[in-house]
């Protein structure tokens, strides 16, 4: 099955759709409980309104978003009396639209070999596991993987990795621990580039955003990358834990800063009633959602797709 055509079997929600719909059940149950108890047998006000942006901002959808999807249900909806489901399917509607020019897959370049995929994040956002499915995603479509593990300073990182690559059967290039990170970076895609390998992912030390020093060591990996291919990495991934809330749209600025970010992961949206947070992320940052996760399978990275998100949220 592909990941949209497994929607609807016998009546019911399941595969992915219904994974999604599960995972982001603590959001949509604040959401839907939230819009049930505003619009029972109620006509769409200004006080509605009010409490409907409120809704949404405790939902970490963003002031700005919050305000543009009342601002836009107003203008067809207002002074009418509204039925919850109705003000739900307006809401996923416009949550829809506004996503749907950012959800877009990592595209890669057979032309490329290797390409190199930077991915980088804050601690325990997921980063080394989401590097592990992807690894599992793309060998699935016949693209030869190698795994750099350049987070050297966390103890178990290089193992985590190395069964990840034993998994997926993944090339892996790894050090001992401690060694310098963009040294590993450094003889990952030398070796790629010996072996033809279609992809490199780069492990990067899990780093707290406001610490800048830690910060300078991910930009050498990226200049080491850059002088061995040049206009390599051609992405930088940004993984978020979406339980982190608005602090993610934090951390997504100053990596941007820091090293440019092409694309977004967004994982553990499983555990958390902060689903909104994604809307909060793209506008604050240019860049694309390339995947979300919402468990801890292989399988439970999967592209981002608006209609599916937006209905899942709502």
């Amino acid at each position: 099955m592909s990941e949209t055509a497994d929607r609807e079997q016998g009546g019911k929600k399941t595969g992915w759709f219904g994974r999604l719909k599960a995972g982001l059940a603590r959001s949509s149950s604040k959401l839907g409980d939230g819009i049930g108890s505003i619009f029972t047998k109620r006509r769409l006000d200004d006080a509605a309104l009010e409490e409907l942006e409120e809704l949404l901002i405790a939902g970490d959808l963003g002031v700005a978003t919050a305000a543009r999807l009342t601002a836009d249900l107003a203008r067809t909806r207002f002074d009418k009396e509204v039925t919850p489901d109705e003000v739900r399917r307006a809401l996923a509607d416009d949550v829809a639209a506004i996503l749907a020019p950012v959800a877009r897959p990592l595209a890669i370049d057979p032309a490329r070999k290797p390409q190199v995929v930077l991915v980088v994040g804050v601690n325990g956002s997921g980063k080394t596991t989401t590097i592990g499915k992807l690894a599992h995603r793309l060998s699935r479509e016949g693209k030869r993987v190698l795994l750099a593990a350049a987070d050297t300073f966390r103890a178990a990182a290089a193992e985590q990795l190395q069964v990840w690559a034993e998994r997926t059967g993944a090339d892996i290039v790894r050090h001992k621990e401690g060694a310098d990170s963009s040294a590993v970076a450094f003889d990952a895609v030398r070796a790629a580039k010996a072996r033809g390998t279609h992809v490199v992912l780069v492990d990067t030390a899990g780093r707290l955003h406001t610490k800048s020093h830690l910060m300078e060591e991910v930009r050498k990996v990226v200049r080491v990358i850059g002088k061995e291919i040049p206009g390599a990495p051609h992405e930088v991934l940004l993984v978020l834990d979406a339980t982190s809330g608005r602090n993610a749209v934090a951390q997504a600025k100053t990596f941007e800063d820091c090293t440019g970010v092409t694309g977004l992961a967004l994982t553990k949206l499983d555990g958390t009633a902060k689903g909104g947070v994604v809307l909060s992320v793209t506008r604050e940052i240019a860049a694309p959602i390339r995947y979300i996760g919402v468990g801890e399978k292989a399988g439970d990275l999967r592209s981002f797709d608006a209609r599916d998100f937006a209905e899942a949220l709502f």
